[in-house]
């Protein structure tokens, strides 16, 4: 088994990134975030490049669902350092109690083999520029599933074994790798929760201070450290949710 010790410092000032679901949210302020860092490319992947509209920001036309979109964003982007899977989608439902398939098959096509396609297509373009680094935002429910979100829950646990798993798999070409979580973020996705949330540029700060730390995991706020902290004893004990 390949070393998994890929984690070290990656500095933002002079990276080119290419951020998933970047017209909105989280990709949106990322995008911001990193272009205030010193990136020296920012590139926003949306299904509509049009909705991009922070300045300096290269729109490519990128649908994660897509194998061709996701083939075609690897050949433009292939000065690319910095992968950051961001584009994800939340539907707020059950894995039993909902009879459809159809929110947890959306869910896992976007959330993880979404994900996976796009670390697939990039790992090959991260290596032949010196290794570069993925970063994946995940969720706290990565860790432990809150029931009436199941399958939400489920993607977001899939994907974090992906990003744990391509960590081992890159190690060999220096690629870093980190999955960052949190619990709720002030989103446009989280409009309806009535929920405390966090601030969508404290999240931004807390992953790309990871990233340059050399962190193989950033947990964002004190509701995740303390699921990830109670997680060996889950399910006898679990977080006061």
């Amino acid at each position: 088994m390949a070393s998994n010790d890929s984690s070290q410092p990656f500095p933002v000032r002079g990276a080119v990134a290419l951020v998933t679901g970047a017209n909105r949210g989280i990709g949106r302020v990322l995008v911001a975030a990193l272009l205030g860092r010193g990136a020296a490319k920012v590139y926003g992947g949306v299904r509509y490049p049009r909705t991009i509209d922070t300045p300096g920001v290269i729109p490519v036309p990128l649908d994660i669902t897509n194998p061709g979109q996701v083939a075609a964003a690897a050949d433009t982007c292939a000065d690319v350092t910095l992968l950051v899977n961001n584009a994800g989608i939340f539907r707020g439902s059950p894995l039993l109690a909902n009879p459809a398939d159809r929110d947890v098959r959306d869910e896992m096509e976007t959330n993880f083999f979404g994900t996976l396609s796009m670390t697939r297509a990039f790992a090959p373009v991260l290596g032949r520029n010196g290794g570069g680094a993925i970063v994946s935002v995940l969720s706290v429910q990565s860790f432990i599933p809150y029931a009436g979100w199941g399958s939400y829950a489920a993607s977001k646990a899939a994907a974090l074994a992906l990003s744990n798993a391509a960590r081992d798999e890159l190690a060999g070409q220096g690629t870093r790798v980190m999955s960052v979580h949190s619990a709720v973020i002030d989103t446009e996705m989280s409009a309806a929760l009535v929920l405390p949330k966090i601030p969508a540029e404290a999240f931004a700060e807390a992953l790309l201070a990871g990233l340059e730390a050399g962190q193989r995991e950033v947990l964002v706020d004190d509701l995740t450290r303390q699921t990830k902290a109670v997680l060996c004893d889950y399910p006898a004990k679990r977080p006061a949710w």
